[in-house]
């Protein structure tokens, strides 16, 4: 099981060389791969008739393509990750090109998760519906898939058409494309189209329904189990070593590949901070 992090979006400040001590010190400690968070908008809680939810305007969030194009130039085996990106808020064939970008500039270590997200603020403002955005999430995986592969081709979905076109550069080897979520619609789709799933919640009795149901739909579709990856995450905040010790462990016995330790919310600090807080995490589950 890899260990990895999630990046401190609120709290690691708009400093490029902070945020370059940061990535770089991740590497420095093995830590193999990076999550980042995505959300384009923030609403106001004095918005006509108010606003309830888990951010709101003053909440910071990087943009990961942006965000990842500059780490990819001051690492050098740091996995990047999304998760994750709502992508059905966003314009499919402009999505597919910002991620060949990023896997193209960073040695084919992007690695794309995507959700369908919770916040109609932020599709209203991008332009995009947001009652059947799980129905197009299915067709944008399989228009950037060709997108990422073909020269040019025509499609004709219930959402999208490309006539004759394609994007280039396109990236070198297949992108990676990881489903988070958990509703039974979800967690068809990801078995069926995706490389991995990015549980929501922690190593519950919940969490192995939801991979032993992908595992039956991979098997039904004729798919192998091998291969598929399960992305968790950890809270350090809260934690001591020996909660983080055992709840790494039932990730683990449940077939977690991979397991992000989050290390914001738990007091100020400054990005020496977080990788402190990183190093007793992987010193506590032996990473």
């Amino acid at each position: 099981m890899q260990i990895g992090a999630v990046l401190p979006h609120n709290e690691i400040g708009t400093d490029p060389q902070a945020i370059k001590s940061y990535v770089q010190g991740l590497e420095a400690l093995g830590i193999t791969h990076l999550l980042i968070y995505d959300h384009v908008l923030g609403a106001d809680p004095d918005r006509p008739g108010g606003w309830s939810g888990p951010y709101d305007k003053d909440v910071a969030f990087h943009e990961p393509f942006t965000f990842y194009a500059f780490v990819a130039a001051v690492t050098t085996r740091l996995e990047l990750v999304t998760t994750v990106l709502v992508l059905p808020q966003r314009q499919t064939a402009l999505v597919a090109k910002q991620a060949a970008e990023v896997a193209l500039l960073s040695n084919n270590r992007l690695r794309l998760g995507i959700g369908t997200g919770w916040n109609a603020v932020e599709y209203e403002a991008l332009n995009e519906e947001f009652n059947n955005r799980g129905k197009r999430q299915a067709e944008q995986v399989s228009l950037m898939r060709r997108l990422w592969s073909e020269d040019t081709f025509s499609f004709e979905g219930d959402y999208h058409r490309v006539t004759q076109a394609g994007i280039n550069p396109r990236p070198s080897q297949p992108i990676p494309v990881w489903f988070g979520g958990g509703a039974p619609a979800l967690l068809k789709r990801c078995a069926e189209l995706g490389d991995g799933w990015m549980p929501l919640g922690g190593p519950s009795a919940k969490s192995q329904a939801c991979i032993d149901a992908m595992r039956a739909h991979r098997e039904a579709a004729g798919q192998p189990w091998d291969g598929f990856g399960i992305q968790a995450q950890a809270q350090f905040a809260g934690g001591t070593p020996e909660r983080w010790r055992v709840h790494a462990e039932k990730w683990r016995a449940m077939g977690a590949t991979h397991l992000a330790v989050a290390t914001h919310n738990a007091g100020e600090t400054d990005a020496g901070g977080h990788l402190g807080r990183i190093e007793s995490y992987m010193a506590a589950v032996g990473g």
